[in-house]
């Protein structure tokens, strides 16, 4: 097909009745015999066009934009005004539709500004590229004259049988004309359904598509020749806007610019700047006076807004609107949120019986009773000094609220939750996969992306530099090996990384508590361990947050430097390693708390040192399970609250505050131009690009892993999570509305890689809880004591039985206490918190059979607990089926009805065809009654007769 040469700049403002004359039809680049002169009357052709929304003419719908930059001089801006006082509507003969142009032409006298060589090559480049999109069948026109100085706009329209060919390309399934029964519940099921409506109706959102169904059309992957099967009634419908633009984006990637050896589809003349953006429209303003009703403003209303907050999500209208992706991500949050409610509810009651059982809590009550008149040994060298027992009792007391036996049964639970969670969500998967049409879909191969062409086009010219004969090159492991490399050392590195900072966070933890414990204050050194703790914790807290904002730069850059092939490949890389990196990043001060504090101390007299003068952290004599419980709970809403939340809407504000200075400086408009509304397009281009799901997804992950992880020593997680996310759904909701372009509707069955991700921090999260449990509480040593060494069969005595005695004439040279007397007495004997040998055995200070006792305890619960509770999840994912019952009978019903179409059509050509027979031998039977002695003209009509079957 010859593709038209001619382009043209469209005028912005058409106003009154305008004579154009041959020169100014030259001046804006038409040829006389290819263009029509015409006065033409318009009161407002961007109210016409609906301000961007369609083409000049006010019928073709824009389906996508492409936007690039221009360079402009001043006789050029001098022609352009002259051409915008014109008002011409000049078509192309061949598409009858302007087309994208080379700009304005200058006047005999004047001289056409030079360009420097990378501008004329973007330049012949798009105007290649919008041929060939043009011999694909699309129809183009392009805006120059806009608000936005410098950047041009080529609107693209894809006429019927462009969308006709494509969506058969793409096997998208359509609706036909048949209409089936869904299966309704019948009975006692029937009314407890109508019960729930009836109670859930003030929290269903007022949407269409949201209301329940009890009729739907059959789907059918579209076909020209079947197009008899759809209801074609309404051509202009039949085809949603998320559908178009995805047909669009599909011919943009796989249409290529071929000149000067290069292959580039859109992907790779963004990547070069040929275009600066490429994005599909919005369908309307979202709010303001005389708006036309628009799914995006029923969206804003009944999805993204605070004041709904209690009410479902319309997700049907959100995958209408945004596609399968985007659809599966709010859908699987919801889920997530809806889950949390009974998880938040447990754990609130879990707390309540902690609170409620305090003060019977024996252990705690003889830690804050000073008649004990336990005396501890300093908890560092030289400048502490000897302590009482009961002045940790606050610390006891809080320690029971989330070290109970309530915990264990919560960490079982939890367990379970999670494996209920993740079957919930395979049903409700399958449940809208059966709603969306997406049964029995397959993702295909994507393009390849823009750096993989690129890196495979420099390998074959250097190939081609040697004078080899290769066939089509493709980039092998070889080829990859030393970005492999770089991958392994920089994410060692970046691990690395953070344990040299929680280790740098632990000497400052330790050198504080020693300078605080100099203070004379008892006050001071009675607040020690808080004090350090908050610090420690606020440190890790900022470092967590800024890292992660560098370990998400770092992880997409070693994904490129690998150079996948697709689009999909590219996601799954970059997701694996910036989880793993965020992963270790936000779980390492955790982990160090949980597991490693207070395990490699030693003992008085013979103490573990760091750079032979820092002493390792000891735990509280109540455990580590409350600093813990601290560490896990400010970490968790620091993150939610700075990161997740403040983040996601102060940084977008920012960057849509930058780009509109910008473009306020760059503007050189007149006033009239200035009060003019601004099309559609012009609106959102100034809007944030979208980047992709995966900062989305990765912070709910992150999240999921805390509230399943170390649940059993913060049973107030789910709370705080299911509160953070009824503020996240309706946040992520509005940036997607109103703050970020509209993304390309992208089909998709699953939410990916997230779901093994999600499976293995529940497999994950009953192993640590079985450590946290049997090693970081003193649950076990409890149940030891009860069951072994206790005379009553009570609590009783516990904490004696928990501490070692030292004779404080063991005390290493230089390390005793500086006042020895700070208590008031002389100390013989203090106690520390250990299983050993007293002073006056014969293996002093040795490890005591006790310890051994408690370990092999610990040892045989982690076990017994890991596989009881992996057993009870495994029940829990076989006894629920992964497809309802009513949606496989609906799907199979489906089926049938299909087989059932196809057969009544191929009995309906059947019988045609019977007819047409029956015809044929009538009409014979007629010929051979006539009389043997036929004149030439009844010759003549018998042969006619016996063609009858040819013609038809």
């Amino acid at each position: 097909m010859r593709v038209n040469k001619k382009y043209s700049c469209l005028p912005a403002e058409e106003k009154g009745i305008h004579i154009i004359n041959i020169r100014a039809i030259e001046d804006i680049g038409y040829d006389q015999h290819e263009s029509t002169l015409l006065n033409s009357l318009s009161k407002n052709p961007d109210a016409d066009c609906k301000y961007g929304l369609y083409f000049r003419d006010g019928k073709r719908k824009v389906d996508y934009i492409l936007v690039y930059h221009y360079k402009k001089s001043s006789a050029g801006k001098t022609l352009a005004r002259r051409a915008q006082q014109n008002d011409a509507s000049v078509r192309s003969t061949k598409q009858d539709q302007p087309l994208p142009g080379k700009g304005v032409q200058l006047e005999m006298g004047e001289s056409e500004p030079h360009l420097d060589y990378h501008e004329d090559d973007k330049r012949f480049r798009r105007e290649e590229y919008e041929g060939n999109l043009v011999e694909a069948g699309l129809e183009l026109e392009r805006d120059e004259d806009t608000k936005i100085h410098g950047i041009g706009f080529v609107k693209i329209h894809a006429p019927w049988n462009v969308l006709c060919r494509e969506a058969e390309f793409l096997k998208l399934k359509m609706p036909t004309k048949k209409m089936y029964q869904i299966n309704q519940t019948h009975g006692l099921l029937k009314k407890i359904n109508s019960v729930i409506q009836k109670i859930t109706e003030p929290i269903q959102p007022k949407v269409a598509e949201h209301k329940p169904q009890t009729v739907k059309r059959l789907s059918y992957p579209f076909s020209r020749e079947k197009q008899h099967l759809f209801d074609l009634s309404d051509k202009d419908s039949f085809f949603d806007s998320k559908t178009r633009s995805t047909i669009v984006y599909e011919i943009l990637k796989r249409t290529t610019c071929t000149k000067a050896k290069y292959s580039m589809g859109i992907t790779s003349l963004l990547a070069n700047g040929v275009y600066s953006a490429a994005y599909p429209l919005h369908d309307g303003d979202y709010e303001g006076e005389n708006v036309e009703p628009n799914d995006r403003k029923l969206l804003c209303e009944e999805w993204a807004s605070y004041g709904v907050f209690y009410k479902y999500q319309p997700i049907d209208l959100v995958r209408k609107y945004f596609g399968e992706k985007i659809g599966l991500y709010f859908a699987w949050l919801g889920v997530y949120t809806q889950m949390l409610i009974p998880a938040s509810i447990v754990g609130i009651i879990v707390f309540l019986y902690g609170c409620a059982t305090v003060d019977e809590n024996i252990p705690s009550m003889e830690m804050c009773d000073q008649r004990n008149n336990i005396t501890m040994c300093p908890l560092c060298d030289k400048t502490c000094s000897y302590w009482k027992m009961s002045s940790a009792c606050a610390t006891a007391r809080a320690s029971h609220l989330f070290d109970n036996p309530a915990t264990v049964f919560f960490s079982v639970f939890m367990a379970l939750w999670a494996a209920t969670f993740m079957e919930h969500w395979k049903r409700k998967q399958m449940r809208l996969n059966y709603r969306w049409d997406l049964t029995g879909f397959e993702e295909e191969e994507d393009h390849p992306r823009a750096e993989y062409e690129a890196k495979v086009l420099e390998k074959s010219l250097r190939k081609e530099h040697k004078h080899k004969e290769t066939d089509k090159e493709k980039l092998t492991w070889k080829d990859r090996f030393p970005a492999y490399l770089t991958n392994f050392v920089g994410i060692i590195f970046m691990v690395g990384l953070t344990f040299a900072i929680v280790f740098g966070v632990i000497i400052y933890r330790i050198s504080t508590a020693a300078a605080l414990a100099i203070s004379s204050t008892p006050s001071g050194r009675s607040s020690v361990r808080v004090t350090v703790t908050a610090t420690a914790v606020i440190i890790n807290l900022v470092v967590i947050i800024i890292l992660d904002e560098v370990y998400g730069c770092i992880a997409r850059w070693l994904t490129q430097i690998e150079v996948p092939k697709t689009d999909k490949n590219f996601e799954e890389r970059l997701i694996f390693k910036a989880f793993l990196l965020k992963f270790v990043n936000a779980y390492t001060p955790i982990f160090y708390v949980a597991f490693f504090k207070g395990r490699f101390v030693g003992r008085p007299g013979d103490y573990v040192y760091i750079f032979h003068s820092f002493r390792m952290e000891e735990c509280a004599p109540g455990g580590c399970l409350m600093e813990l419980c601290i560490q896990l709970s400010i970490i968790m809403l620091g993150k939610q609250l700075i990161q997740n939340n403040l983040f996601e809407i102060g940084i977008p504000k920012m960057k849509k505050f930058i780009r509109y200075l910008k473009l306020k400086r760059r503007r050189s408009l007149d006033h009239e131009e200035h009060m003019k509304k601004k099309q559609r397009y012009e609106v959102d281009y100034n809007l944030e690009p979208f980047a992709g799901l995966t900062p989305e997804y990765m912070e709910m992950i992150i999240q999921f892993g805390f509230v399943t992880l170390f649940v059993a020593s913060f049973p107030l997680a789910p709370l705080f999570a299911l509160l953070n996310n009824i503020i996240e759904i309706r946040l992520d909701a509005k940036k997607f509305v109103t703050e970020l372009r509209r993304p390309v509707a992208v089909r998709a069955k699953d939410i990916g890689i997230w779901y093994n991700i999600l499976r293995g921090i529940g497999k994950l999260a009953v192993i640590i809880n079985a450590f946290v449990i049997s090693f970081t509480s003193d649950f076990i040593p409890r149940l030891v004591y009860l069951y072994m060494y206790s005379e009553n069969g009570t609590m009783h005595g516990f904490v004696n039985h928990t501490l070692s005695s030292f004779n404080v004439s063991d005390f290493q040279a230089g390390t005793a206490p500086n006042d020895p007397l700070d208590l008031g007495y002389e100390v013989q004997i203090c106690r520390y918190k250990d299983y050993r040998e007293p002073p006056w055995s014969e293996n002093k200070y040795d490890i005591s059979k006790d310890f051994w006792a408690v370990l092999a305890a610990r040892l045989a619960f982690v076990i017994v607990f890991q596989n009881l509770v992996m057993f009870m999840s495994e029940f829990v994912d076989w006894i629920i089926p992964d497809i309802p019952k009513d949606i496989s009978q609906q799907i199979h019903k489906e089926k049938v009805l299909m087989v059932e179409v196809f057969m009544r059509e191929e009995q309906g050509k059947l019988q045609m065809l019977e007819t047409w027979k029956d015809k044929d031998r009538k009409k014979g039977e007629n010929c051979n009654n006539h009389s043997p002695r036929l004149s030439r003209s009844h010759s003549g009509s018998l042969s006619s007769c016996h063609s009858y079957p040819l013609d038809v």
